[in-house]
């Protein structure tokens, strides 16, 4: 055979090569749209996991807000009262005062000041309807938490070390948070 048959010969071969190469069929067709496909369903499922995260995260931090707000505003309604009972609370001392110092009266001049009791004790009940509750402290043991300690004195009994022996000024909670601290003396 003579070169150029040859040469020929080869480059009508590669023309068959590149002519089924250049037109895919059906099977190389349906493989390369579904791997077209198949990264197009990979990105958009990335993509709406990313924002199924965005939207979960967003609702989540919503739900914080919600949750913060709603107990911020529960806190300022129970204690929106509270400057007016501190205010108050000095009356209420006088009061306790001035009964005190009419246990000695006779029993005439304790009917006189019935309405100063009647008046004492609805100021109390109101109070108590809006959360206003008295410590108990004479006896307890002192807590600086709630007791202010005013001074110290020797206990009467051994038992009464470290626990409260009178109570100079009442402390107060308003809805189990201390508005004001009980004034004591301290047993030593």
């Amino acid at each position: 055979m003579s070169k150029n048959k040859v040469k020929s010969e080869a480059e009508e071969s590669l023309e068959g090569v590149e002519k089924t190469t250049d037109q895919p069929t059906e099977d190389t067709t349906s493989a390369t749209s579904n791997g077209d496909e198949t990264v197009a369903d990979t990105d958009l499922q990335g993509q709406l996991q990313q924002e199924r995260d965005k939207y979960l995260r967003l609702y989540s931090e919503f739900e914080n807000f919600r949750r913060r707000t709603t107990k911020d505003r529960l806190d300022w309604m129970q204690t929106a009262s509270k400057d007016v009972l501190v205010s108050m609370l000095p009356v209420v001392d006088d009061f306790e005062r001035a009964l005190k110092a009419m246990e000695n009266l006779s029993e005439t001049e304790k009917k006189a000041v019935e309405g100063f009791d009647l008046i004492h004790k609805k100021m109390v009940g109101i109070f108590t309807k809006v959360g206003l509750k008295p410590m108990e402290s004479i006896g307890q043991v002192f807590d600086a938490e709630i007791h202010e300690a005013i001074t110290q004195f020797p206990a009467p009994t051994e038992d009464m070390k470290g626990k409260v022996i009178d109570e100079v000024e009442k402390g107060y909670y308003l809805n189990d948070k201390v508005i004001r601290f009980a004034k004591v003396v301290v047993g030593n």
